[in-house]
């Protein structure tokens, strides 16, 4: 059965346009609340946990979510603005049922959207958004007012979030002498991060910590780091830690404002594991990994596998292989040995511990991987192109791959959501990556 609603990463639109209206966001209320509710143990109520990032609309939907809940019967903990991952740690540390959380990650405020986490902190079973879809599908009643839900506040959500992160860092070391500009993108970590790294000894510069809700994402965080670069060049700080609008992605910058993604901070965080005597048997990254990030893997004796785009995808196959490091380019990574999802400050503080423990800069660090240059053409096609049957199209890819003689790939995608077709080449030279590139997308029928 196909999902009607849920994407790789919840149910996300544009606030005002159906689904992500107040009526239907109530009914996902109710709908999730029934399928929690049959699970239930015999001991009491159901209880779920929402957190949302710091965009205006999250008062909106935490209202009707709530409604939602409570007419299924289902008891909530409201906790206010917190970091997606910090949701995932909350609802498995606390033994409840789901975590919910409001939020659109990386989009600009006039998006929004709803994601769930199990009782164990993971994404949702595919199973189990399907009843959720099922249950949407039936009209919506209430329970009887003895066994409505109810609702409080969880006021210690940020103090324990706060200490749960600091204990994935190692015991024995501090960041004492290190001076941080820490960028929270004005979202669901703006008063977290920076108390976190504080706390551990760094001098912190904190930017991006004054939401309006309507700033978060804009021209600041993780997909906008120029204003870090910026401000890490002015404060002549040691490192910028870039997060985006929930925290679950990362981006990091050196003193000379070089910025570094996630497919770099992935190989250096596999590497401090080994260094450290664990063992790696392999790595996730995506179909969009870096060659040069595999090739330097390869190098180190560790596997490499790749899943579909989308941090859902990576940690089902880490899952699959019993492994425990997977990521993005965008900076989503995953460590299972400190989380259960993706965490940006979690996934920083590792980072960190593998500077602090060889006394090396993030360069000296990733001074084996040299990253091959990307070219991205997203052509729009003509309605009805069967672009993977397109001899032309074939033709155009192995004219490609032949030029690029092994040291290069060629990766054709469509948008899940549009007629694009994404035309992805990677060269050890620009140039070739630019040109190969090109030569495909021209000859997509537009």
């Amino acid at each position: 059965m196909t999902r009607q609603y849920f994407g790789t990463d919840g149910i996300r639109g544009e606030v005002g346009k159906f689904p992500i209206v107040p009526d239907f966001v109530m009914r996902l209320g109710y709908a999730a609340g029934q399928v929690l509710a049959k699970s239930a143990d015999a001991h009491g109520k159901p209880t779920v946990l929402i957190g949302k990032d710091t965009r205006v609309s999250g008062y909106l939907l935490e209202a009707a979510l709530e409604a939602g809940f409570s007419a299924a019967g289902v008891d909530v903990m409201l906790c206010g603005p917190m970091p997606t991952p910090a949701i995932a740690y909350l609802t498995r540390a606390l033994r409840l049922s789901a975590g919910v959380v409001i939020s659109a990650s990386h989009n600009p405020y006039h998006d929004n959207g709803i994601k769930f986490f199990s009782a164990n902190g993971d994404k949702l079973d595919d199973a189990v958004e399907l009843q959720i879809e099922a249950a949407l599908a039936e009209p919506m009643s209430c329970v009887d007012s003895a066994h409505l839900g109810k609702a409080k506040r969880l006021d210690d959500a940020t103090g324990r979030y706060i200490e749960f992160c600091k204990s994935t860092f190692p015991n024995h070391l501090n960041l004492h002498g290190l001076k941080v500009v820490v960028d929270c993108a004005h979202g669901a970590a703006y008063h977290i991060a920076p108390h976190v790294f504080h706390e551990l000894g760094a001098e912190v510069v904190a930017i991006g910590v004054h939401p309006n809700g309507k700033n978060i994402n804009d021209k600041v965080g993780a997909t906008s780091p120029q204003a870090l670069i910026e401000k890490v060049k002015e404060e002549g700080a040691d490192l910028g830690i870039a997060l985006d609008g929930d925290a679950d992605r990362l981006q990091l910058v050196d003193r000379s404002g070089r910025l570094f993604n996630g497919d770099e901070l992935l190989y250096l965080i596999a590497m401090a594991r080994k260094r450290a005597g664990d063992t790696v048997q392999g790595v996730v990254g995506t179909l969009m990994t870096n060659l040069a990030v595999e090739k330097a893997l390869f190098a180190e004796g560790i596997e490499f596998q790749r899943a579909k785009v989308g941090d859902r995808y990576v940690l089902e196959q880490l899952k699959e292989k019993g492994w425990v490091l997977g990521g993005e380019g965008s900076g989503h990574l995953i460590c299972l040995d400190k989380h259960t999802t993706g965490d940006g400050i979690v996934a920083a503080l590792q980072v960190l511990s593998a500077m602090k423990q060889t006394n090396k800069t993030l360069e000296q660090l990733l001074e084996k991987v040299k990253l091959f240059p990307q070219t991205l053409v997203n052509v729009r096609y003509q309605k009805g192109y069967e672009w993977q049957s397109d001899e032309r199209m074939k033709n155009a890819v192995k004219l490609a791959e032949k030029e690029l003689n092994g040291a290069g790939r060629v990766l054709i995608r469509a948008s899940g959501t549009e007629p694009l077709l994404r035309v992805m080449v990677e060269a050890e030279h620009a140039d070739m990556a630019k040109d190969q590139a090109h030569k495909i997308a021209s000859v997509i029928p537009v």
